[in-house]
C-alpha cells in the first residue's frame, strides 16, 4: 500500500509538468492578447483621466508655490537690503553727528582752556610785577641800610682794633670813599 501512494503522487507530480508554460503556450495567445489590451486600456483610461491630471495639478501647484516663494524671497531680500542701506545711512549720520559734537566740544574746551590760561598768565604777570616792585623796594631799603650797617660795623671794628672811639662822621666818609 505504501507503494501505491507513492506511485500515485509521482503520477500527479509528473502530470503537472506535462504541458508548456502557459504564457508561452501558443493556444492561449489570443485570450492573453485580449486581456492585455483590455487591461492596458483600463490602465490607460485610469491614468489619463485620474492619475495624470492629479499629478499635473500637484506639479502645477508646486510650481506656483515655488514661484510665489521665490517672489516673496526676492521681496524680503530687497526689503532687507533696503533696511541694511537705511541702517548704514543712519549709522553714517550718527557718526557724523558724533564727530560734529566731539569737534564742537573740543573747540569749546580749547577756547575755555585758552581763556583760563590767559587769565592765569595775566594774574601771574600782575603778581610778578608786584613782587618785582616789592623786591626793588626791599632792595633799595636794604641798600640804604647797608651804608648804615657798614658805618656801624666799621666803627665797631675800628674801636675794637684801636681801642679808642672814632667819630661816626669820619667812618661814614671812609665808607662812602670805599664804594
Amino acid at each position: 500500500m505504501a507503494e501505491q501512494v507513492h506511485t500515485t503522487a509521482e503520477v500527479q507530480h509528473e502530470g503537472a509538468h506535462s504541458g508548456a508554460f502557459p504564457p508561452f503556450d501558443s493556444s492561449t495567445f489570443a485570450s492573453q492578447i485580449l486581456w492585455l489590451a483590455i487591461t492596458f486600456g483600463l490602465f490607460y483610461v485610469l491614468m489619463a483621466k485620474v492619475a495624470l491630471p492629479r499629478i499635473g495639478g500637484i506639479l502645477e501647484a508646486r510650481h506656483e508655490k515655488i514661484a510665489r516663494d521665490l517672489e516673496e524671497a526676492n521681496r524680503l531680500k530687497a526689503d532687507s537690503e533696503a533696511a541694511g542701506a537705511a541702517y548704514e545711512a543712519a549709522l553714517a549720520e550718527a557718526r557724523k553727528k558724533a564727530n560734529d559734537i566731539a569737534s564742537g566740544t573740543r573747540s569749546a574746551l580749547a577756547a575755555s582752556i585758552d581763556a583760563k590760561r590767559h587769565d592765569a598768565e595775566q594774574g601771574l604777570s600782575t603778581k610778578i610785577a608786584e613782587a618785582e616792585t616789592r623786591i626793588a623796594e626791599i632792595k633799595s631799603k636794604a641798600l640804604a641800610e647797608v651804608d648804615g650797617i657798614a658805618v656801624d660795623t666799621a666803627e665797631t671794628l675800628v674801636s675794637s682794633l684801636i681801642g679808642e672811639g672814632v667819630g661816626r662822621d669820619e667812618v661814614a666818609a671812609a665808607v662812602q670813599a670805599a664804594k
